[in-house]
């Protein structure tokens, strides 16, 4: 939908999951939209490198997040939520926020 603005739909994506989860590694995010780990890899680097994410390190992983002090955040999140409408249900429904590990047993609902 957005990949005229933003240049590739692999992008458009990587911003989607980041701006939905909060935050996730490449790997994670190749594997969830099923697209090649190095066309991730080369977003989220092109995030960081302009200044739209920033990183650390967990062990080993390297974590990415938007940079909360991005000058057009509150501009792209509104760009980002409208685009979710136009998604078809499947993707829409991928980039609902889920549960990433599992209950705790025994706790109530």
């Amino acid at each position: 939908m957005l990949e005229v603005i933003f240049g590739t739909k692999n992008r458009e994506l990587t911003l989607q999951y980041l701006f939905t989860f909060g935050e996730g590694y490449a790997r994670e995010i190749s594997k969830y939209f099923d697209v090649s780990l190095p066309s991730i890899q080369n977003q989220l680097q092109h995030f960081e490198n302009h200044g739209l994410a920033l990183s650390k390190m967990s062990g080993r992983t390297k974590i990415y997040y938007i940079n909360p002090r991005y000058a057009f955040l509150s501009e792209l999140k509104v760009l980002l939520e409208k685009a979710k409408t136009y998604y078809k249900p499947e993707l829409k429904e991928k980039l609902q926020l889920q549960r990433k590990r599992p209950r705790r047993v025994g706790k109530p609902l």
